[in-house]
């Protein structure tokens, strides 16, 4: 499958957004979105895709990302500065909804111990799968600090009841190759979800967080 935007529109256009936030510096770090504009798509009547992709450079360094682990896992979270909970620190939630919702809500993502992750339901009940944070599982021959590296480096593609779609694919301190290559994965592996591949693009832009929209598509 052909990639219908050239390598010149990609650099020129991911130029154009490192430059203006170099321009106009803001107080924190901007990140770089690719935002998708979908037609001849019906999000009543088609399916709904989804999907995920790894990307070559993490777009989102600052996730904040919760162990839930067994005292190994534990002893190595902390060794890495990784924030973590035990099974007992989970039961003191009592399954309460809101509890665990608030803990949904202070982490962007969870690895869980091979030897946890089953009893994650029965200890939390569904609010983390609610929330879309279901942990993703790490064994003693996996590293902490790898896994979350690939939770960080990961983006996820799902169309909803709207025709546009937003993800990160990277921030303004990455450098312009880096950006150029995060946005060719994220805009081909979507491309391929597509019913019609790119007769069902209306558009394709990159902005960083405050910055003006260049047109990729």
């Amino acid at each position: 499958m052909t990639s219908k935007v050239t390598r010149e529109t990609l650099y020129e256009c991911v130029n154009a957004v490192l430059q203006g936030s170099q321009d106009k510096k803001r107080k924190f770090r901007e990140t770089v979105e690719l935002q998708i504009g979908l037609k001849n798509y019906d999000p009543q009547k088609d399916k709904r895709f989804s999907g995920t992709v790894k990307l070559k450079y993490i777009p989102k360094p600052k996730m904040r990302i919760c162990v839930l682990g067994d005292q190994m896992h534990i002893d190595e979270a902390h060794e890495n500065g990784m924030p973590a909970m035990s099974a007992d620190d989970l039961k003191k939630l009592n399954k309460d909804k809101k509890l665990v919702k608030k803990l949904a809500k202070r982490y962007d993502a969870f690895i869980a111990s091979d030897a946890l992750i089953k009893q994650i339901p029965r200890l939390l009940g569904p609010g983390l799968n609610k929330a879309g944070k279901f942990p993703t599982m790490c064994t003693h021959s996996e590293k902490l600090t790898d896994k979350a590296a690939d939770i960080q480096a990961t983006i996820k593609f799902q169309m909803k009841k709207v025709l546009c779609l937003s993800v990160a694919i990277g921030h303004i301190d990455m450098k312009p190759d880096e950006v150029v290559q995060n946005v060719y994965l994220a805009m081909n592996f979507l491309v391929s979800l597509l019913k019609k591949h790119w007769q069902n693009v209306r558009s394709l832009h990159i902005k960083s967080s405050m910055g003006v929209p260049q047109r990729l598509y």
